[in-house]
């Protein structure tokens, strides 16, 4: 997924949150030049996604999500 310069929306939002809940890690490279700008979209799609960021390297972030199920199992 990458997120252009026109940054992030919500059909964005959406199509994360559909890559997560599919693929629970997915990488998103942002294309923003500004770390600081890049910095603050990741951590606007994990508020929105309620995602967790796993890695940040340069302009990429790995974001996972636990599926539904296994939110759902007590294991």
């Amino acid at each position: 997924m990458q997120i252009g310069h026109g940054g992030l929306t919500g059909a964005v939002v959406k199509e994360i949150d559909r890559a997560l809940a599919a693929h629970e890690l997915i990488k998103v490279k942002l294309l923003d030049g500004d770390r600081k700008v890049r910095e603050a979209i990741g951590d606007a799609i994990c508020e929105q996604t309620d995602a967790a960021p796993v890695q940040r390297v340069g302009k990429v972030i790995v974001l996972w999500r636990p599926t539904e199920e296994k939110k759902e199992s007590p294991d």
